[in-house]
C-alpha cells in the first residue's frame, strides 16, 4: 500500500452488522483508520463532527432513505469521495446514485481486494487534485508560500499556513467555521473553536501590513478581504 493511504480515514455506513464489521476489520488490517456506524443518522452526525477522507455507504437498511443520505452528504461535503456498497443492482438505482454524487457503485457481494483498488484509485485522484491547487499567493507585494510555510519570508507554523491557505483559496468568500475546524483540527468543540480564534489573531498580525484583513462573519465563519483603505 502506498504510504499516503496509511493515514486515510474511512467511514462505513451500513446496517449489515456482520458484513460491515468484517469490512472494518479488513480495512484496519490494511492500515486504514476506519470506523463503522449502522444508521444514516449516525453517519450524518459523525460527518458533522470529524473529518473523513472517504465514505462507504449502503442504500438499504440504514434507517433512512439512502438516496437522501447521499444527497445530504454531497450537499454538505461536496468534495468527499463517496462509494456506494449495495445489493441494489437495477440500472435506475445506479444512475440515480451517480446523479446524486457518488463516485463509484460497488454491488454486493464484492471482493475486498477489488474494493481496496477502487478506493485507492479515487484517493489518488483526490490527492493529485489537491496537490495541483494554487499554493503561492501574492498579497499586495508580499508573498504567502504555503509550500515552504512562509509569509513575506517569515516562517509560519503548519496550522497558520494551512488556515491562511484555506482563506486565500476562498478570498472574499466566507469559509465555514465548522469546515475549518474539521479540516485542520479534525473535530469541532469548544477547545478547538478557541484555538481557531487564537490562530486567526496570529494571522491578522501577518496580514495587516499587507493590507488584508480577516473578517469574522457571525454564526458562519471567516472571510479574507483586501483593506480598501490600505495605502491611502
Amino acid at each position: 500500500m502506498q504510504r499516503f493511504f496509511m493515514a486515510a480515514k474511512i467511514l462505513i455506513i451500513d446496517g449489515d452488522i456482520s458484513l460491515s464489521t468484517v469490512l472494518n476489520d479488513y480495512l484496519l488490517s490494511r492500515g486504514y483508520k476506519s470506523h463503522v456506524v449502522h444508521t444514516g443518522r449516525a453517519g450524518q452526525e459523525i460527518l458533522r463532527d470529524e473529518a473523513w477522507d472517504l465514505v462507504l455507504t449502503e442504500l438499504l437498511g440504514i434507517g433512512m432513505n439512502g438516496y437522501e443520505l447521499l444527497k445530504d452528504i454531497r450537499h454538505r461535503l461536496p468534495n468527499i469521495p463517496l462509494i456506494v456498497l449495495t445489493s441494489r443492482s437495477d440500472r435506475e438505482d445506479q444512475i440515480r446514485a451517480f446523479q446524486l454524487g457518488c463516485d463509484d457503485y460497488q454491488l454486493k457481494p464484492f471482493t475486498m481486494d477489488i474494493l481496496i483498488c477502487r478506493m485507492e484509485a479515487i484517493l489518488r485522484r483526490v490527492r493529485a487534485f489537491e496537490e495541483s491547487k494554487q499554493k503561492v499567493f501574492e498579497l499586495n507585494g508580499k508573498v504567502f508560500d504555503a509550500i515552504h510555510q512562509t509569509f513575506d519570508g517569515k516562517h509560519m507554523s503548519s496550522r497558520e499556513s494551512d488556515l491562511l491557505l484555506m482563506l486565500c483559496r476562498n478570498e472574499n468568500e466566507v469559509v465555514d467555521k465548522h469546515r475549518i475546524l474539521v479540516a485542520l483540527w479534525k473535530e469541532h468543540n469548544t477547545f478547538t473553536a478557541r484555538s481557531l480564534g487564537v490562530y486567526i489573531n496570529h494571522l491578522r498580525g501577518f496580514l495587516t501590513p499587507a493590507g488584508y484583513e480577516i473578517i469574522a462573519v457571525r454564526y458562519k465563519g471567516y472571510k479574507l478581504v483586501k483593506n480598501e483603505h490600505w495605502g491611502i
